[in-house]
């Protein structure tokens, strides 16, 4: 495979709290040919950490619903997606504000997508209210030699 070339994988998992972990395991696999530094490999593995957290704790906050991981990379760009079909998110825009959450007797933080934004380039969210959310993040990765 060149390095050109786009390689994609979907997995999908019920939405229980440890599948969070599952979930960051399997997009570091998958990412591994790309020999990304331990910085960009941490970045990674946060979104997408806060990313399934979010789908988990707020999109089936009362329930179990599946979750749908997707992975692209094309040369040293990757586009993570994960989207869940719960709740929706009434205010988008309100939701992404820092601090904001929608269960604070949960103890969150409401920094899961400032989180997002911080340690990817590009943040895209779209949700509609009972038919649940999707997260589209993307990072280019800066490619280095294997030794």
């Amino acid at each position: 495979m060149t390095r050109k070339q786009a390689t994609e994988m979907s997995i999908c998992f019920d939405s229980y709290p440890e599948n969070e972990q599952f979930a960051r395991m399997v997009v570091t696999a998958f990412l591994m040919d790309l020999n990304p530094t331990m910085d960009e490999l941490a970045d990674v593995k946060t979104a997408v950490s806060e990313a399934v957290t979010n789908a988990i704790i707020h999109g089936y906050e009362d329930c179990v619903g599946q979750v749908v991981l997707t992975c692209r990379k094309c040369g040293g760009e990757i586009t993570i997606r994960v989207c869940d079909q719960g709740k929706g998110i009434a205010d988008v825009e309100k939701a992404r504000e820092p601090f904001f959450t929608t269960r604070p007797e949960a103890e969150r933080s409401g920094m899961g997508f400032s989180f997002m934004e911080v340690f990817m380039d590009e943040l895209h969210i779209t949700s509609t209210e009972g038919q649940g959310t999707c997260v589209e993040m993307r990072k280019q990765l800066h490619l280095q030699e294997r030794e």
